[in-house]
């Protein structure tokens, strides 16, 4: 069974922070790579973090890099995303999606994740 379950988005001041938890069925959870991309309206949309499913890789887009740190939660079968420094242009939709056989080199592309969330909204006003 597929389920990946968001939670966490909200409305933040200009540098606050916000801490995402996508939790996630065993079945998904098991999948070799798991990420975050986010989408604002009229654009496309965008990697923001991938990890692989033992944690030795995790990347992040250029925009979010040195703000914005992935974690994976065994325990709680979660994959989580803390965002700090957080910026107007950070504000989209956040999603994220389980991809059971993406490799190093596709893991930023969205269109290799066949599973996803219902998405949380992240507003960050100036």
């Amino acid at each position: 069974q597929v389920q990946l379950l968001e939670s966490g988005g909200g409305l933040v001041q200009t540098g606050g922070s916000l801490r995402l938890s996508c939790k996630m069925s065993d079945t998904t959870f098991s999948s070799r790579f798991m990420g975050w991309f986010r989408q604002a309206p009229g654009k496309e949309r965008e990697f923001v973090a991938a990890i692989k499913r033992d944690g030795g890789y995790i990347y992040y887009g250029d925009s979010v890099k040195g703000r914005f740190t992935a974690s994976k939660d065994n325990a709680e079968k979660a994959l989580l995303l803390q965002m700090n420094s957080l910026q107007p242009e950070d504000t989209a939709v956040y999603y994220c999606a389980a991809c059971p056989r993406c490799i190093l080199s596709s893991a930023r592309q969205f269109e290799q994740y066949p599973h996803w969330g219902q998405g949380t909204q992240v507003t960050v006003s100036s």
